[in-house]
């Protein structure tokens, strides 16, 4: 009898391992004939967003239109999806919408030149200038060499030996980054052109035949104007920085000086936004001037909130100087009265002199230092109306002090307020060559509120001057880069509108 039941309870075992056998063959069958579905996420953009959030991002497939190394493990089929994952492709859909509102109307399009018009001036970075190796200067992205850390002087992190003509590098490699560029040129707002003009134009500044000058900004609009981008507005949505002043570019044929190239002039140039470190100041002109690169380049936007802290806490024991070089061979230069008077003042002004021995001009440490330790920082033109040491100086929190309209007030609309009283302080020129001002009493007129409120704007101001780490991006300031950036959409945005009528 216990046999006989021991035996048919081996029997229904056996039935439930058949039966199960037979269910995990089906389940089988089934998982082939409709495989589970993965979203492909190497043709959104969230891939780039989460490598351009870790700095893993690379500039080869930014550039390209890349979205990025798709995650491990993802396949993409015709199948349906699990509910969870079409929760998860609405999500991603949302995202690029928020994306797509983010960038509307501020989409740019790199245009992808020859490398003659800038690789090939890097590669061969030693060749851009007669007496100047230009390599250390254009490496690290254009930021040049790392200065060692001086706690006494500069910040921690974010300082380089910048040179002031390394703009057209730096700018690059921003836009390289800009979060909103496309590899579709058809939905960009404006075409970049990443022409190296100001390093090319370097090369041939002295030399007297003016056709080999010439030949880069030729073979640029001749190529420019076959391609398709350029038919769309002939031109008009297109912009290039060109980092030097913009005299060095405006060369009439015929007439004196013969100075430059005419990149600025050729007819498919003038359609084209410029960018420059100063324009003409042409009515209706399409050249524009951006700041100076400084000697502090940010990555983070702790930095720039510690530095201008520091500047608000900074002694300064002078009550103005200056740092520069006597133009004797300019007729209406200011600065032999200048450096005359800040002599005479003693104790009241600093002044360090840029002549042939001169050398700690050319050392940020020293220019830094002497504009940190000074309550205004004179700014007389020289060669021309502009200098980069107006920008070095109010980065140090330095107020500037102005001799002509041209060296700042009518150069950086975009980056600097219209109220020109709110952070500098303007002396007539013609004042100071007539002897009809002191400066020292004239700055020491000032009331003590205006000087404060002065500096504290100088101060605000610290981000939209500087170029920001072009390996990264500040979250909550808009440097000059940005500004700059603006500033074109904005007109390029107008023309389009004028143009449609």
């Amino acid at each position: 009898m216990e046999k006989a039941l021991l035996a048919r309870c081996r029997n229904r075992w056996w039935l439930v391992i058949l039966a199960g056998f037979l269910l995990w063959f089906a389940l089988i069958l089934s998982f082939h004939a409709n495989p589970i579905h993965f979203v492909n996420y190497s043709s959104i953009d969230l891939a780039e967003n989460y490598s351009q959030s870790n700095n893993v991002r690379s500039d080869h497939a930014k550039n390209k239109g890349e979205t990025g190394r798709p995650f491990e493990g993802m396949k993409e089929t015709n199948s349906s999806v699990p509910s969870s994952e079409i929760a998860e492709e609405k999500a991603i859909r949302q995202y690029r919408e928020a994306d797509s509102i983010s960038c509307k109307g501020r989409h740019v399009y790199i245009q992808k030149l020859p490398r003659q018009f800038n690789e090939d001036m890097l590669r061969h970075c030693e060749s851009l200038n007669n007496w100047t190796n230009m390599c250390d200067s254009l490496s690290n992205f254009g930021l040049g060499p790392r200065l060692p850390k001086s706690n006494k002087v500069l910040g921690n992190t974010g300082w380089y030996a910048t040179d002031q003509f390394s703009l057209e590098v730096i700018f690059h490699n921003r836009m390289r980054r800009y979060k909103c560029l496309t590899d579709d040129s058809s939905v960009a707002s404006a075409i970049f052109v990443p022409y190296y003009a100001g390093l090319d134009v370097a090369r041939y500044l002295w030399d007297s035949n003016r056709t080999l000058r010439d030949v880069g900004p030729s073979d640029l609009v001749r190529w420019l104007r076959r391609r398709q981008e350029w038919k769309v507005m002939g031109g008009r949505d297109h912009f290039l920085v060109a980092g030097r002043i913009v005299w060095d570019f405006r060369r009439e044929n015929d007439r004196p000086p013969n100075w430059g190239n005419n990149l600025v002039l050729l007819p498919e140039s003038m359609n084209m936004t410029i960018l420059v470190l100063e324009s003409s100041l042409i009515d209706r002109g399409n050249d524009f001037a951006i700041p100076y690169p400084t000697y502090f380049h940010p990555s983070k936007d702790v930095e720039v909130r510690q530095w201008q802290s520091r500047m608000r806490r900074q002694k300064r024991r002078y009550l103005f100087s200056f740092a520069g070089a006597p133009r004797k061979d300019l007729y209406n230069s200011i600065r032999d009265k200048i450096i005359s008077q800040c002599r005479a003042s003693r104790r009241k002004c600093k002044l360090l002199e840029c002549d042939s021995r001169g050398h700690r001009c050319h050392k940020p440490i020293f220019l830094m230092k002497l504009f940190q330790s000074s309550v205004f920082c004179l700014q007389p033109p020289g060669d021309s109306y502009t200098r980069r040491s107006a920008f070095d100086s109010m980065l140090a929190g330095c107020i500037p002090v102005f001799f002509h309209s041209g060296s700042a007030y009518d150069q950086y609309k975009w980056h600097l307020p219209g109220d020109h009283s709110k952070y500098s302080v303007f002396i007539p020129e013609n004042h100071v060559k007539d002897g009809k001002v002191v400066l020292e009493r004239r700055l020491l007129q000032i009331p003590k509120k205006d000087v404060l409120a002065m500096r504290e704007e100088v101060i605000r101001l610290i981000p939209a001057i500087l170029y920001a780490d072009p390996t990264s991006e500040l979250e909550n300031y808009e440097d000059a880069f940005d500004l700059s950036v603006k500033g074109v959409l904005e007109r390029v945005q107008r023309i389009r509108e004028e143009t449609l009528g």
